[in-house]
């Protein structure tokens, strides 16, 4: 069991460390508003992760990825959650041509802990992702429910861990991201992977 388990882990880590929307909107908030900010940002990604555990373990989240009405509804509103995301950091970029050398510029607006929960539950490749995936890696030991429920702890510790560690290292290097010039740069190239997403999210057929 405990091999399993450790397989397991193994597995979700390296998903977990695999760049995607979570990574792209953590970038944009950490840059934008700082350490804080990104974290709670996190806070909010992993909250999301729990809640698709908990509709998982109980059922739900099997029925939302065994219907493609109700999978197409979730995609294409999370697909333009990432897209407004997107816009608004290259309409951030723009704005950001205004603020003198040196200057702090203006925080991300919105509340940080809510743009990283809307962007996690509006996911659905996470609903198919532990209605597939979490059922075949479930240490035997346990009853069903019991070993999914705990890998979606394992796996939600694991984003909170990594995410966390991620904003910590863009914190230390905050000052040479607020440069206006880097910060135009970052802005845009952060906008266009998010829209990016958000395309990949839409046409995405599973």
């Amino acid at each position: 069991m405990f091999v399993q388990l450790l397989a397991a882990t193994g597995v979700l880590a390296v998903l977990t460390i695999v760049p995607g929307p979570d990574m792209a909107v953590v970038t944009k908030r950490a840059i934008a508003s700082g350490r804080q900010d990104g974290l709670r940002t996190v806070g909010g990604i992993t909250a999301g992760l729990l809640i698709w555990g908990v509709l998982t373990v109980v059922g739900l989240a099997a029925v939302l990825a065994a219907s493609a009405t109700a999978y197409m509804i979730v995609k294409l509103a999370g697909a333009a959650y990432l897209g407004f995301l997107g816009v608004q950091a290259l309409l951030q970029s723009r704005r950001s041509r205004s603020v003198a050398s040196g200057a702090s510029a203006p925080p991300s607006s919105g509340n940080p802990w809510r743009t990283g929960l809307i962007s996690d539950v509006f996911n659905p490749k996470i609903a198919v992702f532990y209605t597939g995936l979490l059922p075949t890696l479930a240490p035997s030991g346990f009853p069903p429910h019991m070993g999914m429920a705990l890998l979606v702890l394992v796996h939600a510790a694991l984003t909170l861990v990594w995410l966390g560690s991620y904003v910590l290292v863009l914190a230390k290097a905050r000052g040479f991201f607020e440069k206006a010039a880097v910060r135009r740069t970052m802005d845009r190239i952060t906008g266009v992977v998010l829209i990016g997403f958000g395309v990949k999210v839409a046409t995405s057929q599973t």
